[in-house]
């Protein structure tokens, strides 16, 4: 036998110890507006995505509908049925907390796709202009300078314009949200486009990207293997801001009758129709949908405005 010193085996931490213990969580334990945006935000995606189980009535379904239900105050029984809702109803006599649930999930698909569709585009482009230059540089970039030059939200106003017109006539309403989520992206990937760009062209001429090539890496194992990890972190950032932005522009563009149809209303859709009878004493039907959209996105921009502070070296 030996006099050897037993030693205890290492104790590896868990992924959720090491994210606890992270520098991030702590810069976020201690941001009481990223806390509070962080709860908002979440109270309402899992009140959209639990909408089926939250909302007391499906205010899509024609078989729940009563018009006698129609401008219902909040709180207040309707005089000739005598049913009460938390927060009113519209002119068809639909529950708006239900609609404002279930609109919320239309906001929020269009945003998550809308963005994923920007990231992936933007992402492959910008790796391709960073890590090839030539030619391939010069012509996406003077395709995001040239897009750059139009607002966003007119850009995707003629995106949808031109794919709903070759779209037939009785699939418009079926293809309308996935127009929307393709406008929407198309107009928003010029940003990532850039970043990524920029950051592929610093890392390219670094140390590990010189060894794998000596190693004989083919070029797109290169990027998406070694360079693409390393530049995740400002394209987060700007997901995270993005992602607002996306949601008020479907707002946006189903306020202006070019978005979600009627069948599949969104809350831009709910403000739209709420905006019709704000001046004839029915303020609920604008007021609640448009004060859910203003949480949504605020808090989502806040969340995006603090992860860019947090993971910026120069302010720690």
């Amino acid at each position: 036998m030996t006099d050897r010193p037993i030693v205890a085996p290492e104790v590896v931490p868990s992924r959720m110890r090491r994210a606890l213990d992270s520098d991030l969580f702590y810069a976020f334990k201690r941001s009481p507006v990223a806390i509070v945006s962080a709860v908002v935000a979440a109270i309402l995606i899992l009140s959209a995505v639990f909408a089926p189980l939250i909302a007391p009535t499906n205010p899509f379904d024609p078989s729940s509908l009563n018009l006698m239900n129609g401008f219902t105050p909040p709180m207040a029984p309707n005089a000739f049925t005598g049913d009460t809702f938390l927060l009113g109803t519209d002119d068809q006599g639909r529950d708006v907390f239900s609609t404002i649930l279930y609109g919320m999930r239309i906001s929020l698909f269009v945003g998550f796709a809308a963005v994923l569709f920007a990231v992936v585009l933007g992402i492959f482009l910008g790796l391709l202009a960073g890590y090839f230059g030539g030619w391939a540089d010069s012509f996406i970039m003077r395709a995001a300078d040239v897009q750059l030059t139009f607002p966003s939200i007119l850009v995707a106003m003629l995106i949808f314009g031109i794919a709903k017109g070759i779209t037939p006539v009785e699939n418009r309403d079926q293809m309308a949200i996935w127009v929307l989520i393709l406008a929407i992206g198309l107009s928003d990937w010029v940003q990532f486009a850039r970043v990524v760009r920029g950051a592929t062209l610093v890392e390219k001429g670094k140390d590990y990207v010189s060894a794998a090539r000596l190693i004989g890496r083919r070029p797109y194992a290169i990027m998406l293997r070694h360079i693409l990890p390393n530049i995740l972190s400002p394209v987060l950032v700007i997901a995270t801001i993005s992602l607002a932005l996306a949601i008020i522009a479907e707002a946006t563009l189903s306020f202006l009758g070019v978005g979600a149809p009627a069948t599949q209303p969104s809350l831009g859709t709910l403000i739209r129709v709420g905006q019709g009878f704000l001046f004839s004493g029915e303020w609920w039907i604008l007021f609640f949908p448009a004060c859910t959209l203003l949480a949504l996105a605020l808090s989502v921009n806040m969340l995006g405005d603090w992860l860019r502070d947090a993971l910026n070296p120069r302010l720690k």
